[in-house]
């Protein structure tokens, strides 16, 4: 069973995760013998070679998962390693972070929420029954949930420190300066409404699926009916069962800059009731079929909230960068000799950030709690 995880988090923004829950790889195989090498020093808290293993590893699991010669992924992992301690380092900084701003009731009543809505999107009544599922499918929940833990909780403390003091700090003379101008980015988009053909290539021979599609898309361009095909072939699935017998391969309207990438250039010179050429995916290939297209919009007007997002997705990137930066130059963060020179530039550490006493940030803050 395939588990995917669908969530909705909002800072003034509209932030869509997904997440596929896949096999939690074991810190070691039986019989190997692992040295904890500390790498980096982070406050109170350490990063370990058995961590950075343990990253490695799921960067190249998920290579591999989108098409890639392990053989490649290794070396493209391997390649980065340095860019992945210096993420390690700010994961733990954000971490520290969230538990200073008292966080953790608030990410642990999302990750329950987030489970509850896998298991009802399974069509799993209760989660003891879905942990149950998870372990069946060779996957720990344990882990699964201090997974979601740590991926909410630095989506909380950039939220809550970064994204939301630009989305709420803007003035309105700043608001209306920016739709002036880039008025063109507030007019409403081209919107598509599509319908899909999926065939499923797990556990099958891909280049048999691929002419499967072939076929039918021959049919499809004869003239064939196409919620018919659909709803004979297509093989999406939803709580086990397949879909395309009631929805008949429908699958919503989107604004077109919302798609991937790929998916709107395989539609983009489709007119309406023409089908795409099979499209590859990680498990299957989609089938196309543009139902209806509705033409931007030549009206432009100011929103405040539309202008807010926007204004905070163009800024966020670069003002997150200065709050990770601002807290590494207040942490105490030491980085071992084997691995300083390649990490350290990317970190921008001075020589005063690293020569502070590890209790520097902690005494801060009981500084601050002190009464008067």
């Amino acid at each position: 069973m395939k588990l995917k995880l669908i969530s909705f988090a909002a800072t003034g923004l509209l932030i869509l995760t997904v997440m596929a829950f896949a096999p939690t790889p074991a810190s070691a195989q039986e019989g190997e013998q692992v040295v904890d090498e500390v790498i980096a020093q982070v406050n109170d808290d350490v990063i370990t070679l058995s961590m950075l293993k343990r990253e490695s590893k799921e960067r190249i699991d998920t290579l591999k998962q989108n098409g890639m010669p392990e053989e490649q992924a290794v070396a493209e992992v391997t390649k980065r390693q340095a860019e992945l301690i210096a993420t390690l380092v700010n994961e733990q900084l954000l971490l520290q972070r969230g538990k200073e701003l008292d966080l953790a009731k608030d990410v642990e009543d999302e990750v329950n929420r987030r489970m509850f809505e896998v298991a009802k999107d399974q069509g799993i009544q209760t989660i003891e029954k879905l942990d149950e599922a998870l372990r069946q499918n060779g996957q720990d929940p344990t882990v699964i949930r201090q997974t979601l833990r740590t991926e909410i909780m630095k989506q909380m403390v950039i939220q809550q420190e970064v994204d939301r003091k630009i989305f709420f700090g803007l003035t309105m003379d700043e608001l209306k300066k920016y739709f002036e101008a880039n008025r063109e980015k507030f007019r409403r988009p081209e919107s598509v409404k599509i319908s899909e053909i999926f065939l499923n290539t797990t556990g099958k021979n891909e280049a048999d699926v691929k002419a499967r599609a072939m076929e039918l898309v021959a049919q499809l361009r004869a003239g064939a009916d196409f919620k018919t095909v659909a709803a004979t072939n297509s093989e999406r699935e939803q709580n086990g069962r397949r879909t395309a017998p009631e929805d008949k391969g429908e699958v919503g309207t989107f604004e077109i800059p919302a798609l991937r990438e790929d998916v709107a250039a395989a539609i983009k010179n489709i007119k309406v009731g023409g089908v795409s050429d099979p499209l590859p995916a990680p498990d299957g290939y989609h089938i196309f079929r543009v139902d209806e297209r509705t033409a931007a919009s030549a009206d432009i007007a100011f929103n405040e909230n539309r202008v807010r997002e926007a204004m905070t997705i163009e800024q966020s990137p670069k003002e997150r960068d200065k709050y990770l930066q601002n807290l590494r130059n207040e942490g105490y963060v030491k980085l071992s000799e084997n691995y300083r020179a390649a990490v350290e530039p990317l970190l921008k550490l001075t020589t005063p950030t690293a020569a502070k006493t590890s209790g520097s940030r902690k005494n801060k803050k009981d500084d601050k709690n002190k009464k008067p």
